[in-house]
Order: C-alpha cells, then structure tokens, then sequence
C-alpha cells in the first residue's frame, strides 16, 4: 500500500488533490491510504509513513518551505511535490529535494503527467518498490513486503508478508537486478529477503513464514559471508 499525505489550508484544493490522487491509483490498480492535513503543525505532528507528500508552499500558519526543510531534517525520504501560486517560489525546492511542483490552480493535464513520471520513479529509480505487471494491472508492491520469489517456467510467484501469493511473467535475471542488496539468489529459481531468513542449515533456508527454499551448493558457499554483509547494510 502507498502512503499518501496531501496538506493544504485550503479545503477545497486539498479535496481537489486527493480526488485526482485517488482517481489516479485507482486506474493502475494500486492500494493507496490518502491523508489530508490542514496545517504545517498537524503534519509535523503525525509520525507514521508517508510515501507521497502534496505541500503547499503558502500557508498561515507554517510556510511550506520551512516544514519540508523540517522533515527531511528528520529523514524523511518520500516523494514531495510542492503546490504553489507561482513558479518563482519554487527555486528554494532543490535544497529539499523536491519531485516537482503543481501549479494553482492545479491542472489535470498537468496533474497526470507528473504522477505518471512518479509512477514510473517509483519502480524503476532506486526505490524501494516492485512495480509489477500482469494483464492490464499494475502494482507496485514494497520490497519489504517480500519474503521470497520463485520462477517456474518463466513465471515469477512472490510469496508476501501478509501471506498473499502474487504471480507474473518476468525473468528471473530482469528481477533480481529490480531488487535491492537484501535480496539473494540463492537458488537458479529463488531470491530470498533476508530480513526473514530465520535459519539455515544442510542447504536449506528457513524462512519466517515457514517456507523451506532450497540453496544450490554453489551458492551455499558464499552464503554466510552475503548474511554477514547484510547485517551491516541493514541491521546496523
């Protein structure tokens, strides 16, 4: 699911930006929670993910620039795209790392091409999303939700947290390179997400949902130096 935040003083805009938000992931199929805050404050004060944030620029209580310079002071590392009465305001947007800025009044045209190119960062820059693709639906699915994938006959089979199973069409050599350093190959047919290896032992990996994945030889070899390297990436 995509964490969405939108804060705008103003009502109808922020109602505005969530309808076209919604209507937006609807069409690629994606499951999206959207949050709306009226002031700089409220956002400062909520404390859980957020993937996507609509800031406005002028607001009365807070000015935007100040809450995004707040907020990435605090690690936070979503997508921010800035809502603005002119352009001119938005030359302060690279020291907070802005996606882009929407112009009011917001037009859709304008709307949906950025978040197509936003769709597409999300899956293909350095994110930490899966964008899968199965007939006319598109998901992206978080990288921390997969325990582990396997490829039979050219399709792919994600084995989720949740215990959800998702399968399409992919090569397995095009998916491990879409993934991140805590995934590994253990297998010609497996990549497994560290982070839920609970055992492994006599060529097997246990996982914490209770699947068993097979390690080839080969790659049991390097297995113990890949954990140890993972624990310092992500662990420490």
């Amino acid at each position: 699911m995509i964490h969405i935040a939108v804060c705008d003083d103003e009502k109808e805009m922020s109602d505005h930006i969530s309808n076209m938000v919604s209507a937006f992931f609807n069409r690629k199929n994606v499951d999206i929670m959207v949050l709306q805050f009226s002031s700089g404050r409220e956002l400062l004060r909520y404390d859980q993910k957020i993937d996507i944030l609509f800031l406005d620029i002028r607001m009365e209580e807070m000015d935007g620039m100040e809450i995004a310079k707040e907020l990435r002071s605090r690690k936070f590392r979503g997508f921010l795209i800035f809502i603005t009465i002119l352009k001119e305001m938005v030359f302060g947007a690279f020291a907070v790392q802005a996606y882009d800025y929407l112009v009011k009044p917001v037009d859709k045209s304008r709307f949906e091409k950025t978040m197509d190119r936003l769709f597409h960062s999300m899956s293909c820059a350095g994110e930490t999303c899966l964008l899968i693709q199965k007939g006319y639906e598109s998901r992206l699915i978080p990288f921390e939700e997969i325990v582990f994938c396997e490829v039979v006959n050219r399709k792919v089979y994600l084995y989720l947290a949740s215990e959800e199973q998702i399968d399409f069409y992919e090569r397995i050599e095009k998916l491990e390179k879409r993934l991140d350093s805590r995934f590994f190959r253990c297998h010609r047919s497996f990549l497994i997400n560290l982070h839920y290896l609970r055992r492994f032992k006599n060529n097997t990996a246990y996982m914490e949902n209770g699947k068993e994945v097979p390690v080839s030889r080969l790659r049991s070899r390097d297995f113990s130096g890949i954990i140890l390297q993972y624990m310092r990436e992500w662990r420490l």
